[in-house]
């Protein structure tokens, strides 16, 4: 069995697996002590290229490799991920800053996407058939893609994107957010001991390396994930090649909650998938519609509930909901919402603070008690442990105001008439609909945006196939007859 991975050693990028060094380094910062951490390299233009260059010799051989051995290579980088899980965990918790618990998650989740890609394959449909020609259509992949990284799952969304890019024949660069490279660089040197050299590199760099990644012509694809305005850069620079993109963006999601709903079997599933990973995941509830006869009774349980079971402290803390949030530049933005209480005027059901800690960038959980449908805090997405609760009393309004935003990512309906519930989910604009539950993911179903909150689809065979191109293909059976 190999040797366990040394997760404070980091001496370069991974490109043609080998660990290729880089005259200058940078380190990311611990959110929960503020120190720093392991230096890490700084790739430089020169380093792209040579990666880039790999991809392509590798992908000639590897998009004619049969499915069955992709995907015994997936299953064998699963288990090597698995073997080495417990580091890799540890190291999300210092990176990242959420709780061992949840990096526990962050790492089956992976697994499990890996592996269920390993059986995904996308096989020619027949178009037409007939005594003198058949029709395919058939989906060959792209080429050499690239994955830009965030902060908030750097594992999950990691492998998110290098599983459906590796099956469908694909070769694949993933470059980690600077806020949290260590676990992608370890996740580039477990792949260099599967995959054929040039397969899967890894390139951590400064923010100068995402827009030479996103304007190369030898990159095909790039699959982002991060905010509205970062996508909207990652559009425009792609555009320049006609490379093939897919976003998957911010939201602001609504959960609309009907009168009938049994409070105390609904809301701590609520109020968790408020406070979860510190408010730092995109399909969140974030805007919490509650009819207005249960309104009071919601919102003190709510309270309630958050203050016995919605604890704030390091992620290495026994029992720890909220981390800290993850780096400067967001605990800066969450800290203006939370002044804004004051600024606006807004009436709180639960302070919060922003405040209290000595060291790192920790934020306890507010709510917002019904504060205007035109406030900040319902209009954009925080990113952070703040949610606001809303009164609703009739139907066609709250589903208006629900779809009211630039942003569709996610929603949900709350309500013991599934019927009804159903009814009013079909209604709402969101690339994700749950009725009585809130982010629900999983590999083999597709995620991705309406409106501003994306284009293009990730995992399922419709994720899988925007890794690929759409050929028609006509095979005249009897011609020369």
């Amino acid at each position: 069995m190999a040797s366990k991975l040394d997760i404070e050693t980091y001496k370069g990028n991974i490109i043609n697996n080998e660990i290729v060094p880089t005259p200058e380094t940078r380190h990311s910062i611990n959110p929960a002590t503020g120190k720093a951490l392991y230096e890490v390299p700084v790739a430089q233009k020169e380093d792209l290229d040579v990666a880039i260059k790999h991809a392509r010799i590798a992908f000639k051989s590897w998009s004619n490799t049969p499915f069955s051995e992709r995907a015994n290579l997936l299953l064998k980088y699963a288990d090597l991920i698995e073997f080495n899980r417990d580091e890799l965990e540890k190291l999300l918790t210092t990176e990242q800053g959420k709780p061992l618990s949840l990096s526990h998650t962050e790492v089956d989740s992976g697994l499990h996407w890996l592996r269920t890609f390993a059986t995904m394959e996308i096989k020619d449909e027949i178009l037409k058939e007939d005594d003198e020609k058949i029709v395919y259509s058939t989906y060959p992949p792209i080429g050499v893609c690239a994955g830009i990284v965030p902060w908030n799952w750097p594992i999950l969304l990691g492998l998110g994107k290098v599983g459906p890019a590796l099956i469908t024949g694909n070769t694949f660069i993933m470059k980690p957010s600077p806020y949290t490279p260590y676990c992608d660089l370890k996740l580039g040197e477990l792949a260099a001991q599967v995959f054929p050299p040039g397969v899967v590199q890894v390139l951590s760099g400064d923010d100068n390396l995402g827009p030479w990644i996103t304007e190369h012509p030898g990159i095909d694809k790039i699959s982002f994930t991060g905010s509205i305005a970062t996508g909207k850069l990652v559009a425009a620079s792609c555009v320049k090649t006609l490379k093939r993109y897919v976003l998957e963006l911010g939201g602001n999601d609504a959960a609309i909650v009907c009168e009938d709903v049994e409070i105390d079997k609904c809301l701590p599933k609520i109020a968790m998938m408020s406070f979860l990973n510190s408010g730092q995941i995109c399909m969140l509830t974030k805007r919490i519609y509650i009819h207005e006869k249960i309104y009071d009774e919601f919102r003190d349980k709510m309270v309630e509930f958050t203050k016995g079971n919605i604890k704030t402290g390091a992620g290495t803390e026994e029992g720890v909901v909220v981390g800290p949030v993850q780096n400067k530049m967001q605990f800066d933005k969450v800290k203006d919402m939370y002044a804004e209480i004051e600024r606006s005027n807004w009436k709180t059901a639960l302070p919060g603070s922003a405040e209290q800690f000595e060291h790192g960038y920790f934020i306890t959980p507010a709510i917002i008690d019904n504060p205007p449908e035109d406030s900040r805090i319902v209009q954009e997405e925080p990113f952070g442990p703040i949610v606001p609760l809303l009164k609703w009393s009739n139907e066609d309004d709250v589903i208006d105001r629900a779809n009211a935003l630039k942003t569709g990512l996610g929603a949900s309906v709350w309500a013991k008439d599934v019927k009804r519930a159903e009814y009013m989910a079909r209604q709402l604009s969101a690339g994700s609909v749950w009725v009585n539950s809130h982010f629900d993911v999983a590999p083999d179903v597709p995620i991705g945006g309406h409106k501003e909150s994306g284009i293009g689809m990730e995992w399922g065979i419709e994720g899988l196939k925007h890794y690929c191109n759409s050929r028609s293909l006509w095979v005249w059976k009897k011609f020369f007859e």
